[in-house]
């Protein structure tokens, strides 16, 4: 059994906090209290899950990454990703601690190597009371040229970027657009990670996130890779050389581990080509971390089975997520412990939509339990959804999700 009691708020880099505004939390923040009187926080929780050990009690994250923390904060999504305001990292965090469960924030590197919008060169050219539209453009000669390429800010949902204009109807070039003012900065590299550590604390673990190589989204890569193999194949080298790169930048940051892994993986690409692709990539980056002694995380939403396979027989990967259930998955929870539980980590995997955000409490606590039943057995497990929870998930499944994992996930 366990109990709770409130901890004050550590020292050290508090100091950089000191203009970062806090949300009040709904709940005291806690510490965990075992048998024996040892303290366990939920980033050791999470840590020890992550390297197949049992902790004191299942880890319990859901997928938060981008909306509910988006709601909870009350203003207009466009805030948080166009202007920073708070920016998605904070939104995410003061979330983890609203709800009090464990925190699992795998982009804190992207924020710290991100790339500002450059305010010279992207514009305002669609403001109305539902959406933002910012678009590049370049002046020469006293001539403007546009990008192709338009990014749509939304006021209740996550922006959509690099959106090609003509879908939606957007003229080659505007006579009328506005500047892009008051976005709120912040630093970056090593300051603004340390900032983002400080800040989690030890409610949770904050990462960095490197990709695969893939042939994205849009069919013109697919049709590169069959139409013209060596220009596709010079593509995906120098893609690939990229994420090795990106991969020593992220661990000189000494995160608390290191996220791979690309959206619908195995959905877009199909297990033969997604093997093609990226197992070098996954062999590589997974051996690079465990050299440093860095712990690996792999995402891939929708179709994952294949890749948990090749994951966990053929790469150094200590955890894998989301493992979605049919129909947005092919995963059954159960069987992968069972085959690959003694090699990897696992971390998922309740319905996001049927049980998450269609469900009642009592439906929750039945898909929770059953996931702590089948995985949770020998540690290497943590309590999760699959990918991201919808914007208008009741916070009663949130908090059931986690007084299950709570009272019910004890070792």
């Amino acid at each position: 059994m366990w109990t709770a009691r409130r901890e004050h708020s550590p020292g050290g880099l508090l100091s950089l906090l000191s203009h970062i505004p806090r949300v009040p939390s709904t709940l005291p923040e806690l510490m965990f209290v075992t048998q024996g009187g040892s303290t366990v926080t939920s980033k050791e929780r999470m840590l020890a899950a992550t390297r197949l050990e049992i902790p004191d009690m299942v880890p319990v994250a859901p997928d938060t990454s981008n909306m509910i923390p988006c709601r909870l904060t009350g203003k207009a999504f466009w805030d948080i990703y166009l202007y920073q305001d708070p920016p998605l990292w904070k939104a995410y965090i003061d979330c983890c601690k609203h709800f009090n469960f464990d925190g699992w924030l795998p982009s804190a590197t992207n924020f710290a190597l991100r790339r500002d919008l450059d305010p010279e060169i992207t514009k305002i050219v669609v403001r109305d009371d539902e959406t933002i539209i910012t678009r590049d453009c370049r002046a020469e000669n006293g001539k403007r040229t546009w990008s192709d390429r338009v990014n749509v800010y939304y006021r209740d949902n996550p922006p959509t970027h690099g959106l090609k204009a003509d879908t939606i109807g957007m003229p080659d070039s505007h006579d009328a657009f506005e500047e892009v003012e008051g976005i709120r900065e912040w630093p970056k590299g090593k300051e603004m990670f340390e900032i983002i550590r400080a800040y989690m604390g030890d409610a949770g673990i904050v990462g960095g996130g490197v990709g695969l190589p893939s042939l994205g989204k849009e069919a013109e890569g697919v049709f590169q890779y069959y139409d013209d193999p060596e220009g596709a194949r010079e593509r995906l080298e120098r893609m690939e050389e990229a994420h090795w790169q990106l991969a020593h930048r992220v661990i000189e940051l000494e995160p608390d581990f290191l996220m791979l892994g690309v959206s619908g993986y195995i959905t877009l690409h199909g297990p033969v080509i997604a093997r093609e692709l990226g197992l070098r990539t996954l062999q590589r980056v997974t051996a690079l971390a465990k050299k440093h002694g860095l712990p690996t995380h792999l995402h891939c939403c929708g179709f994952e089975r294949a890749l948990v396979e090749m994951a966990a027989n053929e790469s150094d990967l200590n955890l894998i997520n989301p493992l979605e259930p049919p129909p947005m998955g092919d995963c059954d929870l159960a069987e992968i412990k069972r085959t690959f539980g003694s090699k990897i980590a696992l971390m998922g995997n309740l319905h996001t939509t049927g049980v998450m955000l269609l469900g009642t409490p009592d439906e929750v606590a039945d898909a929770a339990k059953w996931c702590i039943d089948v995985a949770a057995e020998g540690g290497g497990y943590i309590l999760s959804t699959g990918d991201q929870c919808g914007r208008d998930t009741p916070d009663e499944n949130i908090r059931t999700l986690i007084d299950v994992a709570r009272s019910y996930g004890t070792y």
